[in-house]
């Protein structure tokens, strides 16, 4: 019966999805991204340190921890890896391909998005402003690797850092040093 259910969850998921779709889920301070595999499977990139701490295929696999996520963020190292859909949603809403409208560029055929990420699977270096899970889905779509959530958290932290009210404040704490 359960590996009934599996099969119905999985031809669910390709009724709402077709293998290469980009799928975005919003949370609560930035937005995860993968690409729909079919089957019920999505690849995605995600900060890990696991396998910098072991070789253990069956530990990798297991659901990645918040601890697991922060400590992959810290020494840079993640890995794009295979997740059923409701493991990558953890959820929350499943967003269908909106940067379509927002890139400016026609996406790549639905097989070749599919077999761009699946080629890309394993461990490789992660940074959340040069190599995150946005750049990795932007590259197999729509062939080109970039992130608009690091282009907006830039913009802001110039303007911030080059506000007035910096300025003063950096200009007054030089004056007490």
């Amino acid at each position: 019966e359960e590996e009934e259910e599996e099969k119905e969850t999985k031809s669910k998921y390709d009724l709402m999805f077709q293998r290469g779709d980009l799928l975005e889920v919003p949370r609560t301070l930035f937005t995860h991204f993968g690409i729909y595999l079919g089957g019920g499977r999505v690849a995605h990139f995600i900060p890990d340190i696991m396998p910098v701490i072991s070789r253990d295929q069956s530990q990798i696999r297991l659901m990645v921890t918040n601890t697991r996520l922060i400590l992959g963020v810290l020494v840079k190292c993640g890995s794009i890896r295979v997740d059923s859909v409701d493991d990558f949603a953890y959820g929350a809403e499943i967003l269908v391909n909106p940067m379509d409208r927002m890139c400016g560029r026609l996406a790549l055929p639905g097989e070749e998005v599919a077999l761009r990420a699946e080629k890309l699977l394993g461990d490789v270096s992660y940074s959340l402003l040069w190599y995150n899970c946005e750049h990795f889905v932007m590259f197999c779509r729509y062939g080109a690797s970039t992130s608009f959530q690091t282009f907006q958290f830039c913009k802001t932290m110039r303007k911030l850092l080059l506000s007035r009210r910096v300025a003063k404040v950096t200009a007054m704490l030089s004056m007490c040093l």
